[in-house]
């Protein structure tokens, strides 16, 4: 299987891109999803048909695979548009019969166009509103997936999951010398110095990489003021993890000593525990 490239900075765990590479192709030929269980964001409207399900008085909303900055399908496994699901979001936050959200998050990260911006959104909604955002990972939550899970008002891990790759990256192909060696030649007719910047017929000339590497710090920064403002850490704290996935009983259990989650706990126990918070909540008021 040919792998697509990451030529863009993105927020994703380095192990999750085979997993993704076949719905990265998918996505950039703007193909549909298979299967019966995604729905168009047009198909949904009113009660009778809410884009998320509703379980003991907290709306549900799947984060999963690949996340992308717009896909207009909710409930597709392998893929997540930031855009429908600041969708989902809004609705169940305006929805007077969600007392509370659950974001159930198991995705290796995405695209870091729109994360942040999603991120920020959030916080200043889900304050307005004032209803809780849990995120509860069924798995795994890692880099764009944890920035997601980072902001909102919990966020739990089974011990056979993990989180965390807090950092950014990306990648250049060099064809040069497998094109040398088929005979084939390539010449780049372009106007303006940086035009074809990063092309992949030549090695990476050294200013080039370094524009690339201070564009990955830049967003690894920002990724860290993020998760730093999320979990009410110092961006120092966060920087230091320098990008590690915490995985499995020892990693999730070290993620929650950092403060990178609350607890460790299975999908379920997370979600009864949130359902009788707001139970409980329910009853005093």
């Amino acid at each position: 299987m040919s792998i697509p490239t990451f030529d863009r900075p993105v927020l994703m765990a380095p192990q999750a891109q085979m997993a993704a590479a076949p719905h990265l192709a998918r996505y950039l030929a703007g193909r549909d999803p298979e299967g019966p269980s995604a729905s168009h964001v047009s198909s949904f409207g009113g009660r009778d048909r809410r884009p998320y399900a509703v379980v003991d008085g907290v709306g549900v909303i799947g984060v999963s695979g690949l996340l992308v900055p717009r896909y207009a399908w909710i409930g597709d496994p392998w893929i997540t548009g930031y855009d429908a699901l600041s969708w989902q979001i809004a609705a169940a936050l305006a929805d007077t019969e969600v007392a509370a959200l659950c974001l159930e998050i198991n995705s290796g990260g995405g695209f870091s166009e729109g994360c942040f911006d999603l991120c920020d959104w959030i916080m200043t909604a889900k304050a307005a509103a004032r209803k809780t955002v849990a995120a509860i990972c069924s798995e795994t939550a890692y880099s764009a997936a944890y920035a997601i899970g980072s902001v909102c008002d919990g966020i739990t891990v089974p011990r056979t999951g993990g989180l965390g790759s807090v950092g950014v990256w990306t990648m250049h192909v060099d064809y040069s010398a497998a094109m040398e060696k088929a005979g084939v030649a390539v010449t780049l007719i372009s106007a303006g110095s940086h035009k074809v910047d990063g092309h992949p017929y030549a090695p990476l000339p050294d200013d080039v990489r370094a524009d690339r590497q201070a564009l990955v710090e830049d967003l690894r920064r920002l990724f860290a003021e993020t998760v730093a403002k999320g979990r009410s850490l110092s961006v120092a704290d966060v920087l230091a993890t320098e990008a590690r996935c915490y995985d499995g009983p020892r990693g999730t259990a070290e993620a929650v000593r950092l403060g990178l989650a609350d607890a460790v706990a299975s999908p379920a126990d997370a979600f009864a525990a949130l359902a009788a918070q707001v139970a409980e909540s329910a009853t005093i008021h």
